[in-house]
């Protein structure tokens, strides 16, 4: 078979009968070692027989985000401290942070997936790369790194924030492809053409570390020049890497099945769910070395198929992110996911992609959702029309009523490290 260059291992194209064979060697090998050497799952796992098929680990506990809090730092270790090289994390920002781990193997792991996620959004060897994620204990920036040098291209380490150099190094160097939050995307989109400026050389963005929709990738695509692909992964399994979108279908993110194996359980029960049907992600890591996780319920909800992709590769596809379980909004008895929302706000020619959604609860009254929207620079607005144009299309979408105000353009903030806040939650606010 001739090398496809978008193909960066050939594991990504195994039949699936070998695949299967491959993966549930290495999920028997993976229950004996936390069975042996993490205290937490030798708990967990006592008096259980390792699986004898895949079908099996739906028999097995879950792992949870509180699993990591409770056994924090450490805890989750498989490997003695001498083998740590590196130690990331999340950023903490709704209690004690997720600490990852790796050993030298995981490392190696790690460039690997991120090197095919690289390949399939169309990136090639000897070419830019700009990594735009932040550097430091979140995963995003080094991880990329790494996978960018694996695949043989150049990394230019530009690192979050600081637009106006970013900007100035897009126009200056031949940079083809960009990895950044679809957010930080769309601000650079926005930067360029206001000041009548343009890249030199760049035709893909890699996106991902924050939710956004296909329709958002419409937008960003049509301002930036780009073929824009989604990547997904997170700090509990090893950072970015677990899938990635191939630019040749743009049809679900690949999941890298011989690292890490996916599961839909029903959001509610816990129970497997159908191929093709929504329910919340769970990831078992098949190679993690110093800090492997089974069963992981990762909070992210979206729907799977194992059929294989016109691009070639055989492995599982998870379509886009719809929400997060503990990101879902509930008002009045209605759950709400900002994704609906935004999907809205971006069928509208004369509002920008920027969007808020404020939740409030006046005088312990009833749920009020209201969503602040942007109209776009130069456009011809009625702004009563648009508002109700709007309020209609998001009523019938979500089924509950609520208020749109129209902003002025570039009126929300822009966020330039880190991952924007869409939603704000009014509610948790104690009245005194």
């Amino acid at each position: 078979m001739a090398h496809d260059p978008a193909i960066f291992s050939p594991e990504e194209r195994l039949e699936r009968t070998k695949l299967e064979r491959l993966q549930l060697e290495r999920l028997q090998a993976l229950f004996l070692r936390l069975r042996s050497k993490v205290a937490f799952y030798g708990e967990r796992l006592n008096g259980t027989s390792p699986p004898r098929s895949l079908e099996d680990l739906a028999t097995l506990p879950f792992t949870l985000k509180s699993d990591f809090r409770d056994t924090y730092p450490l805890g989750l270790l498989a490997v003695d401290t001498p083998a740590l090289r590196r130690i990331h994390a999340s950023s903490g920002t709704t209690g004690t942070p997720t600490i990852g781990a790796y050993s030298q193997r995981d490392l190696d792991i790690w460039g690997e997936v991120c090197a095919r996620c690289l390949a399939a959004a169309g990136l090639h060897r000897g070419e830019l790369f700009q990594v735009a994620w932040g550097y430091g204990l979140f995963t995003g920036g080094l991880g990329m790194h790494v996978g960018a040098e694996r695949l043989g291209a150049c990394v230019v380490p530009a690192s979050s924030g600081n637009t106006a150099r970013q900007m100035q190094l897009l126009e200056a160097l031949p940079v083809t492809g960009i990895g950044c939050t679809p957010s930080y995307a769309l601000l650079l989109a926005e930067r360029f053409r206001h000041e009548k400026r343009k890249p030199q050389a760049l035709r893909i963005a890699v996106c991902g570390a924050e939710a956004w929709t296909v329709e958002m990738r419409g937008e960003l695509e049509e301002l930036l020049g780009v073929t824009a692909t989604n990547i997904y992964g997170l700090t509990e399994i090893i950072g970015p890497g677990v899938a990635q979108e191939c630019a040749a279908a743009k049809a679900g993110l690949h999941v890298f099945e011989d690292h890490f194996l996916p599961e839909i359980v029903d959001m509610t029960t816990g129970e497997p769910v159908p191929d093709g049907r929504l329910g919340e992600l769970v990831l078992t890591t098949l190679t993690r070395d110093a800090m492997p996780v089974l069963r992981y319920r990762t909070g992210d909800i979206t729907r799977i198929t194992r059929e294989p992709c016109s691009c070639g590769r055989t492995q599982a596809r998870i379509d886009w992110i719809v929400g997060r379980v503990d990101d879902m909004i509930t008002v009045r008895g209605i759950n709400v996911f900002p994704t609906a929302i935004e999907e809205v706000v971006l069928s509208f020619d004369e509002l920008t992609p920027n969007y808020r959604i404020l939740v409030d609860r006046p005088h312990g009254g009833l749920d009020q959702l209201t969503v602040e929207v942007e109209h776009a620079l130069g456009a011809q607005i009625d702004p009563t029309a648009l508002r109700a144009a709007v309020e209609r299309k998001l009523a019938e979408t979500l089924t509950i009523s609520l208020d749109v105000r129209i902003l002025a353009p570039m009126a929300l903030e822009r966020v330039e490290v880190g991952k924007v806040k869409r939603v704000i939650d009014n509610r948790t606010v104690s009245l005194r």
